[in-house]
């Protein structure tokens, strides 16, 4: 338990012994530190259910609390907030608490399995700038649930199958008939794939533009899709050659932006599961025909907006994605047993997913003890509010974003830095300063991305982050970094804010998982870094006469260099040696 979950539940015991029903006190950082450094709400809360004055209430707490060894001055504001200082002696003890281990100070969760879908790549299409929040909200969801004491299993699930892969089979067959893919006799061993991922990433949109301009194309790639999923050997030998091709590239843009996955699988590892969905879904009479494919009714009597039905199968007999969905989530119930899965897809994906997870539920295929969660989230948006595309109006390609950012970075790079070095220090500075971006504003919120403004040195962006980490590192490494020593004093309002301010960590991870949004996680960061450069300034750390005070600054700055580079470490965010 937190140092600060400590001091709640002695304070939650104090109030119920005044006889007030409480089953947790709201104990939080004060936005006003000239009154106190934290502050109590409950005397606001309480006076509505027990019929007392605030005040009554707030005076009676703080005769409780006036003997405390928690708090050095307590005082009553406005209509009844309790504001409390603590005592030198108490915020000693809890900073060395979390110098023995940073965990001190976190709230672990109880321990679920989960099991968290996101990435969303499809093969043979170059991943763009809308497959990044969903990388990088996922990822960073996946580190904090590990870091709170749960067991985290996370899939790419990739874009595997349907009307891009016969595109693209097609695309290779007007270009390479010659291939024995297509000669439509199974084969010991087929053709070398005479393509490189450069090739790949221009076949789909060629054969893509294709398909919309002649309708005999596309009734080909309709039948081309249909007999890959039927088993034709030939195309599912291309098909697989194309996926090792595209998996590999994808994996190395991933790994750029610090995003990894436990599984690598797509919707065609689920196939084994599908006649069992169709079997279950059949057997509970709960599929019926509509416009000739067959659905199933996931309509509720508590809906107040409409809830059509979800198709499970065409009118031609073939799946289709919610199959496939219903599938993956079976095997994945099946073979990992998990408590909870978490879905990572932007806002347009809700009604898909309300309806999935009801059928689901009605079904059985997820029993009434699993939860089923979907987070969406928002757009990621140029400078004039519209979703970030390149200046002919497509999409950008996530590896073209990173360019775009690096060059801009590399303006702003010291001068002093050596060629060799230079690269690898703009290449982390540049995904910081994207990653950075995209967890500022709340999840399922839209953003502007402007690449001047994030990547600039000062304010709330990824450079100015990783240069008050490193000026942290910087001062520890000119000292003994490894020989702990304690808090003993503080000498001014700026040193003993930011001990205060350490305090929050637990509130921070606490709020951002119960929220799935890692914006509170990313202020705090700035927050640090901004309080921790005011401190640098105002005292002189190395050169400081008081050895009991130096050491105190010493071990703060030790404290916020381990708690930032956690919190970094979550978002996914490395940090170069100097910049």
């Amino acid at each position: 338990m937190s140092i600060i979950n400590q001091l709640k539940k002695e304070l939650t015991t104090a109030i119920n012994k005044l006889g007030y029903e409480i089953d947790d006190v709201h104990f939080q950082e004060s936005n006003r530190q000239d009154l106190g450094e934290y502050q109590i709400t409950e005397p606001m809360l309480l006076a509505k259910k027990y019929h007392e004055n605030p005040l009554s209430i707030a005076e009676k707490i703080k005769a409780v609390l006036q003997d405390s060894s928690f708090f050095d001055n307590i005082t009553i504001a406005g209509p009844g907030f309790l504001n409390v200082t603590f005592k030198t002696t108490f915020l000693n003890q809890a900073l060395n608490m979390m110098q023995e281990d940073i965990k001190n100070n976190i709230d672990m969760t109880e321990g679920k399995k989960i099991f968290i879908d996101y990435g969303g790549a499809n093969i043979a299409k170059a991943l763009h700038v809308g497959h990044l929040r969903s990388a990088n909200i996922g990822e960073a969801l996946k580190r904090l649930a590990r870091l709170l004491g749960n067991e985290v299993i996370a899939d790419v699930h990739f874009g595997d199958i349907g009307r891009q892969s016969g595109i693209v089979i097609y695309e290779i067959k007007r270009r390479y008939p010659q291939l024995n893919y297509f000669d439509g006799k199974p084969h010991d061993s087929y053709d070398v794939l005479p393509i490189n991922v450069e090739d790949l990433k221009e076949i789909y949109p060629t054969g893509s533009l294709r398909a919309k301009e002649d309708e005999a194309v596309l009734n080909e790639v309709r039948d081309i899709t249909v007999q890959l999923e039927q088993g034709h050997p030939g195309y599912l030998a291309l098909w697989k050659a194309i996926k090792e091709l595209s998996i590999k590239d994808i994996k190395n843009i991933y790994k750029r932006i610090n995003v990894d996955f436990d599984l690598w699988e797509g919707e065609m590892d689920a196939y084994p599961y599908i006649d069992k969905v169709l079997k279950i879904l059949n057997d509970q009479k709960l599929l019926y025909k509509s416009a000739g494919a067959m659905v199933i009714d996931v309509k509720e009597d508590s809906d107040t907006e409409p809830m059509p039905p979800l198709v499970i199968v065409k009118e031609n007999g073939g799946t289709v994605y919610q199959t496939r969905e219903l599938a993956t989530l079976l095997s994945r119930i099946e073979r990992f047993k998990p408590n909870e899965l978490w879905y990572l897809a932007d806002n347009r994906q809700e009604l898909y997913f309300k309806q999935v997870f009801r059928a689901a539920k009605k079904s059985g295929l997820a029993n009434s003890d699993i939860v089923l969660n979907y987070f969406g989230f928002g757009t990621m948006n140029g400078k004039d509010g519209k979703p970030f595309k390149t200046r002919d109006g497509s999409v950008m390609s996530l590896i073209d974003l990173i360019e775009t950012v690096k060059k801009e970075i590399n303006q702003k790079m010291n001068p002093s830095i050596t060629q060799e070095e230079q690269e690898k220090i703009a290449e982390i500075i540049t995904i910081a300063t994207i990653k950075y971006a995209d967890f500022l504003s709340f999840r399922n919120k839209d953003y502007i991305f402007d690449v001047t403004k994030f990547a600039d040195l000062e304010g709330k962006t990824g450079p100015y982050v990783l240069y008050s980490v490193i000026r942290m590192k910087s001062l520890l490494n000119k000292v003994n970094s490894n020989n702990k020593t304690l808090i003993h004093k503080f000498k001014n309002n700026t040193d003993r804010k930011l001990a205060v301010l350490l305090l929050s960590l637990p509130n921070v991870l606490t709020n951002s998982y119960q929220e799935k949004s890692l914006n509170g996680i990313a202020e705090y960061i700035y927050k640090l870094s901004s309080n921790y450069n005011k401190f640098y300034v105002e005292n002189h750390v190395l050169s400081e006469q008081d050895e009991l005070l130096k050491e105190t600054w010493i071990t703060l700055t030790r404290i916020t260099y381990q708690v930032c580079s956690l919190l970094l470490d979550v978002l996914g965010i490395s940090v170069p040696e100097k910049m």
